[in-house]
């Protein structure tokens, strides 16, 4: 998915008339599965391969849009790293997200039959095709060994786009953990004031 967006920049900035995803089974049987595309919660749109492959292409428009020059990444780890889908892109917000979801209504997921059956479980083959409202057709190919499988070939991007998402990811940890102390020491401050402020009168009554 992510090499045809860059390699058809086209695809970034008109209009998409279907995205067909091949898989293999049991892959095909779990993610066609039509609850599936109609996420509601951060849990069931994790779960949800229409509701990635959606947000994905939307964030690489976004990303496209904003570049200097309309393209994404120069490499698999830049590429990877500016459309990795994170906490934020779970929120009820993106979920509910206009554009986000008229794309989730562009997908179809269709059984690859022996061909792909067969293939699995040495690798997971999967294939994409992206159709345009021209009607052209850009295929992916059936992938085999995607990035993050065993047998992918290419180990050091991997493991600097798992350091990029690892950073990313203890970075707004720590950010949050941060607000939350900053948050439990303000009421504790409070608390102590509100102690010190009782505490005169506490005493001339005791003194009565």
């Amino acid at each position: 998915m992510l090499n045809i967006l860059n390699k058809n920049p086209s695809l970034l900035s008109g209009e998409i008339a279907k995205i067909k995803i091949v898989a293999y089974q049991p892959a095909f049987g779990i993610i066609g599965d039509p609850s599936k595309r109609r996420p509601e919660t951060r849990q069931s749109a994790d779960h949800s391969m229409v509701y990635i492959v959606s947000r994905l292409i939307k964030k690489a428009r976004e990303v496209a849009k904003s570049a200097a020059d309309g393209k994404l990444g120069a490499d698999n780890v830049s590429l990877w790293s500016s459309l990795m889908l994170l906490p934020i892109d779970y929120a009820l917000s993106s979920i509910k997200d206009a554009e986000t979801q008229s794309l989730m209504k562009l997908i179809e997921f269709e059984h690859g039959g022996k061909e792909y059956d067969d293939k699995y479980p040495e690798g997971i083959p999967t294939s994409v095709q992206i159709t345009d409202a021209s009607g052209q057709v850009t295929d992916s190919g059936m992938i085999l060994f995607p990035a993050g499988h065993a047998r992918y070939d290419d180990f050091a991007h991997v493991e600097q786009i798992l350091k990029h998402k690892f950073d990313t990811l203890a970075a707004l940890a720590l950010k949050v953990s941060t607000q939350h102390r900053t948050q439990r020491s303000a009421v504790q401050q409070q608390r102590g004031m509100e102690g010190a402020e009782g505490a005169p009168v506490a005493t001339a009554a005791h003194a009565d």
